[in-house]
């Protein structure tokens, strides 16, 4: 009984870890092509904090460069209230090139991030499994070096999240300052 328990909770787990590794990482992923100047076009996620902030999230401005030991300091600046807030995490490399990870100090929870498709002039995917002990989420980002992008890439960033499990309802075009917000519909 026992070892059929550990069984199934150990085809659970690898189910898991699974889904995980079918998250695709950009083919010849150039870190050096990624650094510079991004705007968050496009949020979704499935954790309880987005579902909360939602309302009031905005496009914000992201720069990413590489460290001397190669990993990447990602600087977002985004509003919040009246002022601006500006937010450094440090995302480490891992054996495989597009996929990174990073512990949030504040949280403490542990990021494995992909950049799942880029073609390093327009647009960057991203698509980062959150766990912290309350559980974990799923949240994609799409970033841009200018602060619109095509309808066709809002639609492949939309129909990309409903892959990873998230719903409409967890699917925000970002607003500009000064802008109400759209859904991924």
């Amino acid at each position: 009984m026992q070892s059929t328990l550990l069984g199934i909770l150990g085809l659970a787990l690898l189910g898991t870890l699974h889904a995980q590794d079918g998250i695709p990482v950009q083919a010849d992923f150039q870190q050096d092509k990624l650094t510079g100047r991004w705007y968050s076009i496009g949020l979704a996620s499935n954790s309880n904090w987005f579902k909360e902030k939602r309302h009031l999230m905005k496009m914000c401005t992201t720069i990413i460069s590489t460290t001397t030991d190669g990993n990447l300091e990602v600087t977002s600046t985004y509003p919040k209230g009246d002022q601006c807030v500006t937010r450094n995490s440090l995302y480490t490399k891992t054996e495989q090139p597009g996929r990174f990870s990073y512990t949030s100090p504040r949280w403490g929870s542990s990021h494995n991030i992909r950049v799942v498709e880029t073609n390093y002039e327009e647009y960057a995917l991203v698509a980062t499994q959150i766990s912290k002990s309350t559980g974990s989420s799923t949240m994609v980002l799409l970033y841009s070096r200018t602060k619109e992008l095509s309808p066709e890439r809002l639609e492949m960033f939309t129909q990309f999240s409903r892959e990873q499990g998230l719903t409409d309802d967890e699917i925000l075009i970002l607003p500009q300052t000064g802008e109400a917000g759209r859904t991924g519909r």
